[in-house]
């Protein structure tokens, strides 16, 4: 039977996503203009990022961390693979390892960025507000050891998805762009009508509005202790 597994909100905020990410590794590479960009994109990306943790709570059901972040008996089970067959049509619980890692490392760059200073041509919209220590490690991890952990897990991510197309058979993009999986047997479906739809836009306006609140204080207010 066929079961929609992903809803269209969390389809957009993949690519969406994708996109983001891609246009930060080669904004972060151009000096100039280039930069401005650059921060509008990881604004943009913080937004997403934010509605991503919100919808994990209120979203389909295979968007819903609690359907798909297992415990260490959970884990241990998909390894020896006495799950059930439709256990882990989502994410299963490797992959859900890799969404939180990649989650986690992209909000951490995201707030480096914010407080990284290169003392030539831009600075962080956070600069001012945490001691020069702060920014300096910020800095070095934004330029350094950041980009370069979130360029890794993404081939991973990447090397994932083909591994399961060609050694499992088991074609994981489609899904995620028609959010439908064909299975054997019966699975939870995720709601995804137009009041799930509405409901989602309105939590990314309120996550835009946030990151936005975010930007006006860092702008209006007096600077933090150096």
């Amino acid at each position: 039977m066929k079961v929609r597994v992903w809803d269209l909100p969390t389809r957009l905020f993949h690519w969406c996503t994708v996109l983001c990410f891609v246009g930060l590794i080669i904004t972060g590479e151009v000096a100039g203009d280039a930069m401005v960009w650059h921060f509008r994109l990881g604004y943009a990306l913080l937004t997403l990022l934010l509605f991503r943790v919100v919808w994990g709570f209120t979203g389909g059901y295979w968007s819903r961390f609690s359907s798909f972040v297992k415990s260490p008996a959970g884990i241990l089970r998909y390894l020896k693979g006495v799950d059930g067959a439709n256990a882990n049509i989502g994410h299963n619980p490797l992959g859900a390892l890799s969404v939180l890692g990649i989650l986690g490392m992209l909000l951490l760059q995201i707030a480096a960025g914010m407080m990284s200073d290169d003392e030539v041509f831009v600075s962080g919209p956070l600069v001012g507000k945490v001691p020069a220590t702060w920014v300096q490690a910020a800095t070095f991890f934004h330029t350094e050891i950041g980009k370069v952990v979130l360029i890794v897990l993404a081939l991973l991510h990447v090397s994932a998805i083909l591994w399961y197309r060609f050694k499992k058979n088991d074609n994981l993009v489609p899904a995620m762009i028609h959010g439908d999986k064909q299975i054997s047997g019966n699975a939870t479906a995720s709601q995804d009508n137009m009041r799930s739809r509405l409901a989602a836009l309105l939590v990314l306006a309120l996550c835009a509005g946030a990151v936005g609140a975010l930007l006006w204080w860092a702008q209006t207010t007096s600077a933090g202790a150096m």
